[in-house]
């Protein structure tokens, strides 16, 4: 049982909560059940440590059977040892390091994908876990970032796919306009969107979201630069029928995400 949250172990661990750490060590941190529950059911060689407290394993048998079945040994730990692990104000009891395994650009666009997700300039960790998920709900094929987005394996990007960083193919790429070359490569379309694009309905109707596609999307605050958008084969935006400015960067994703499976499934 760990019991001093100031050991050199745990002083270790907890240092995965900053990027230099992880960028050192190859290795990112899992914090709660469901996190770890899917890294040990759809990337179990990646789980190199998983530390828990008594109570946690009784609540959550499903992650030690899930730790005994990847050969991955459970080290007990008091709360306080967890708290200073853990990234969150109120972890939940389970935290594991995980090797990071990013996918490779060329084997994602290799394997024929019909809707990709590009992120160029993603700043907010909690709205790229939230693409990530969202990604992974739409059935998209991967999610490639380029080198202006926010660390995947931040953990609060982690937390924010709910799992989900497990069940898609998540690629580092480099500069953006490389990533467009690939996109052209596998003969996907281009889509951006940009709030003064042309309307995504009118799109839609065209038949325009059936075709294999990449979405593009940009930075929260500012968008996507003029050289960006130039990229694109169509700029497209979402109509807002209230009277909200806008939607949330994640929120449009969503429903982008979702119009071109809705349209790719149809035909």
């Amino acid at each position: 049982m760990l019991e001093n949250p100031r050991s050199p172990r745990v002083r270790a661990v907890a240092k995965l909560a900053k990027r230099s750490a992880r960028k050192e060590s190859g290795r990112y941190l899992l914090e709660g059940p469901q996190a770890v529950r899917e890294a040990l059911k759809f990337a179990p060689d990646a789980v190199e440590e998983l530390y828990a407290t008594p109570t946690a394993m009784e609540k959550h048998p499903d992650v030690r059977d899930g730790a005994r079945a990847a050969g991955v040994d459970v080290q007990f730990a008091d709360e306080t040892v967890i708290e200073a692990i853990a990234d969150t104000v109120t972890p939940q009891g389970v935290v594991a390091v995980a090797r990071q395994t990013p996918t490779s650009v060329r084997d994602v666009f290799a394997a024929s994908p019909r809707l990709i997700v590009v992120c160029e300039e993603v700043r907010d960790p909690g709205n790229l876990g939230t693409i990530i998920r969202a990604a992974d709900a739409a059935g998209a094929d991967a999610v490639v970032l380029t080198g202006r987005t926010v660390d995947p394996f931040n953990p609060k990007v982690v937390r924010a796919t709910t799992g989900s960083l497990f069940h898609l193919p998540v690629a580092l790429g480099g500069a953006l306009a490389d990533v467009v070359e690939r996109v052209r490569g596998a003969g996907l379309q281009l889509l951006a969107a940009d709030i003064d694009g042309a309307d995504l309905l009118v799109a839609r109707a065209e038949g325009l979201l059936a075709a294999p596609t990449a979405w593009l999307f940009g930075n929260e605050a500012r968008g996507l630069d003029e050289a960006s958008l130039a990229l694109a084969d169509r700029a497209l935006r979402l109509p807002i029928f209230g009277r909200a400015e806008s939607l949330n960067l994640a929120t449009a994703a969503s429903v982008c995400l979702y119009e071109s499976a809705f349209a790719q499934r149809a035909h």
